[in-house]
């Protein structure tokens, strides 16, 4: 199944579409390394004939979150699927909408606004779901069960459905009905303890490796994995997507090096956590740092060429003897002081010393390597990271901003074949908005 672009907007063959499609704006040839495609919301898509993405044709429902849920759906969304975000019809601001909202982990879907504890708004959900291949909601275990809309009920009415669940506990265990956030799910897992400098306190990491790495990007994994058992003839099934089960899996390596005597517990002293001088950031004359990545032999050779390490009376010790390493880390921020950060940068230039200039968020799209990548793109003029990972026969594209909740609730009704008077009667209950 293919895409047409409407001003941006994909329109799909199972979907009502008013009006008449727009040509699509093509690329200049020259534009990017993705020239000759098509452009969309400011982004390169294929021409109108190829598929939008390799999901393309895939139906999911999101029953509005935060963080590792909406991830999730923004994942599938980017990669061509249909996502309808049901939100709370208590959230509906007609004004806004039209403009993009500014939340970037909901784009490439359409919102509905439905009150999920009214009769109507559950047949909607249902109804929604009836035609879909994937639901994903966040909310605690027995939430959605209460609501009418767990997965007994979807299952009833789609037996096909993959019911995506995205916690941090999991849907059962004795933490499974208590709150929790990214640092107390890796608390548990044993990869907070890891993360930090040696004899000080763990060091939360963002909440990238929780949320997303094992939250958000398990779930997207994890339904696309249940469809294809499904395309291969399975029912459907529900996908329990736990972050501490996902940070656990993440930190396989790591359990494995410890079981070959191979890593210490003590955070902070090991090849791969800051321990090792030749895998740390070290601060430069301008108060800005350099990431120094030079873990094989060849590459510390390759870097203490380039940066002529060490300055007197430091001595080039043996890098393979950990009791080297704190006078070989003084010897190497003696060094990186002596210049700024991009003057090291540039020293090094096109090599293979694995030292890189630890670039600020804003920085970081005008890197040239990012740039020529196109790793950020300016939809609209809002700039965010681009899809990935990239295809090379069905590529993805941002086909449509954040919407503001409720911002398709009509279209989107329509297309479930609601007439007029029945979405009149269903806003005048407050049960959609």
């Amino acid at each position: 199944m293919r895409a047409e672009v409407v001003a941006g907007v994909p329109s799909y063959r199972f979907l009502m579409r008013k009006g008449p499609l727009q040509p699509p704006q093509r690329a200049p040839a020259s534009a990017c390394p993705l020239a000759g495609m098509v452009v969309a919301y400011g982004v390169p898509v294929t021409d109108e004939t190829a598929p939008a993405g390799p999901l393309a044709g895939l139906r999911v429902v999101e029953l509005a979150g935060i963080g590792p849920g909406p991830f999730a759906a923004m994942m599938l969304a980017d990669l061509g699927a249909d996502v309808v975000r049901v939100d709370r019809a208590t959230e509906v601001d007609p004004a806004a909408f039209g403009t993009p909202h500014p939340d970037l982990l909901n784009r490439g879907r359409r919102s509905v606004a439905v009150d999920l504890k009214s009769p109507g708004g559950r047949e909607v959900v249902l109804e929604l779901v009836r035609g879909a291949d994937a639901l994903i909601e966040g909310f605690r275990p027995g939430v959605t069960e209460r609501l009418g809309v767990g997965p007994a009920d979807c299952l009833a009415v789609n037996p096909r459905l993959v019911y995506g669940r995205m916690t941090g506990w999991g849907q059962d265990g004795p933490n499974a009905p208590l709150a929790g956030h990214d640092i107390g799910y890796l608390a548990l897992t044993g990869a907070l303890h890891g993360i930090g400098r040696a004899g000080e306190r763990p060091v939360p990491p963002l909440n990238l490796l929780g949320d997303f790495g094992g939250g958000g990007m398990m779930l997207a994994l994890g339904v696309v994995s249940a469809l294809y058992a499904v395309r291969s003839g399975a029912r459907g099934q529900v996908v329990d997507a736990a972050i501490v089960d996902g940070v656990a899996v993440l930190s396989t390596m790591i359990h494995s090096l410890r079981g070959m005597g191979m890593w210490q517990d003590p955070r902070g002293v090991n090849l791969l956590d800051g321990g090792a001088p030749f895998y740390d950031t070290y601060e430069c004359a301008d108060g800005r740092y350099v990431a120094v990545g030079a873990l094989e032999p060849r590459f510390y050779d390759e870097l203490v060429r380039r940066t002529g390490f060490p300055l007197p009376p430091d001595e080039p010790l043996d890098r393979n003897d950990p009791a080297n390493w704190p006078a070989l880390r003084r010897a190497w921020a003696r060094l990186f002081r002596t210049r700024t950060r991009d003057e090291w940068a540039a020293l090094v230039g096109d090599s293979d010393a694995c030292l890189a200039p630890v670039l600020d968020w804003a920085e970081a799209p005008a890197h040239p390597h990012m740039a020529a990548r196109e790793v950020f793109v300016r939809p609209a003029g809002v700039e965010q990271p681009a899809p990935a990972p990239r295809f090379s026969g069905t590529p993805t594209a941002l086909r449509r901003p954040p919407p503001h909740p409720g911002e398709h609730t009509d279209e989107v009704l329509a297309e479930l074949g609601y007439p007029p008077d029945r979405v009149d009667a269903l806003r005048a209950a407050a049960a959609v908005a």
